[in-house]
């Protein structure tokens, strides 16, 4: 499968900004063109990341009992803030547009630094784990993105399972996706370490639409080894209204 190539201008892209713009070409088949809020409304901002660490939106509690207050603390002060800071050392090293969004960079990440890989693949990573998970999760996703699950998995339960062992298997750290491939079907499969389907260097491609961290300080101050306990309990917790708020931007 050819690289990804995604294409922004600095108009169209403010960092944090719900007008950011986003265009990805997946194969040589355009996947996703999203234009500037003004043009296509503030949807298409879901899909830009910024190269700065974001607020959580719930309390480092919230996820309780499925992540624990300890774990999300550490992960999110620590483990998220170190790639953050050293994405930015990166940035300044290698003369970075931060005009542009980090998917760019990550479209492009075997151009740049093993430094900038790790760390703009955690950073990515981790912006979007805290983004697709929620204390007020509902069971199951609905409407359009339901409909996507059934078509390219026959149903709810066959995605779960097949996310589930791309989780479980998954050897050493890294993590698992459900993406929007080039033909715009759904797909699932995992990634190492830091790595993520948007690199050009992934085996994996896609946009993400949901990722689950499987390092173990993700997991490990609760489930200890248990890693298929946690794997099962992140369904508690998935924000489904923000997979499908990806699902439809990643879809026009």
């Amino acid at each position: 499968m050819e690289n990804l190539n995604f294409n922004l201008s600095r108009r169209a892209f403010l960092a944090n900004s719900s007008k950011a713009g986003l265009a990805l070409s997946l194969g040589g088949t355009a996947i996703l063109s999203a234009c500037s809020g003004e043009a296509k409304g503030d949807s298409q901002a879901v899909l830009a990341t910024s190269f700065t660490q974001s607020p959580l939106s719930f309390d480092f509690a919230a996820l309780e009992p499925h992540i624990d207050a300890m774990t999300m603390e550490i992960h999110y002060t620590k483990h998220a803030a170190g790639y953050a800071r050293n994405l930015e050392a990166a940035i300044g090293e290698e003369n970075v547009d931060t005009n542009k969004p980090l998917e760019d960079v990550l479209a492009n990440i075997s151009n740049y630094s093993t430094k900038m890989r790790n760390n703009g693949g955690g950073h990515y990573n981790h912006e979007l784990f805290w983004k697709v998970m929620t204390p007020d999760a509902a069971e199951r996703p609905e409407g359009a993105l339901a409909d996507a699950i059934n078509d390219s998995f026959g149903s709810f339960e066959a995605f779960a399972e097949q996310f589930e062992t791309a989780a479980k298997t998954r050897f050493g750290s890294g993590w698992a996706w459900l993406v929007v491939g080039n033909d715009k079907k759904l797909a699932v499969g995992s990634t190492p370490n830091q790595d993520n389907p948007l690199m050009d260097i992934s085996d994996f491609k896609g946009i993400p639409l949901l990722g689950l961290d499987v390092w173990e300080h993700a997991y490990y101050l609760h489930y200890q080894n248990r890693r298929a306990d946690y794997v099962s309990a992140f369904w508690n917790i998935v924000n489904w209204k923000m997979v499908a708020e990806r699902f439809a931007a990643a879809s026009m």
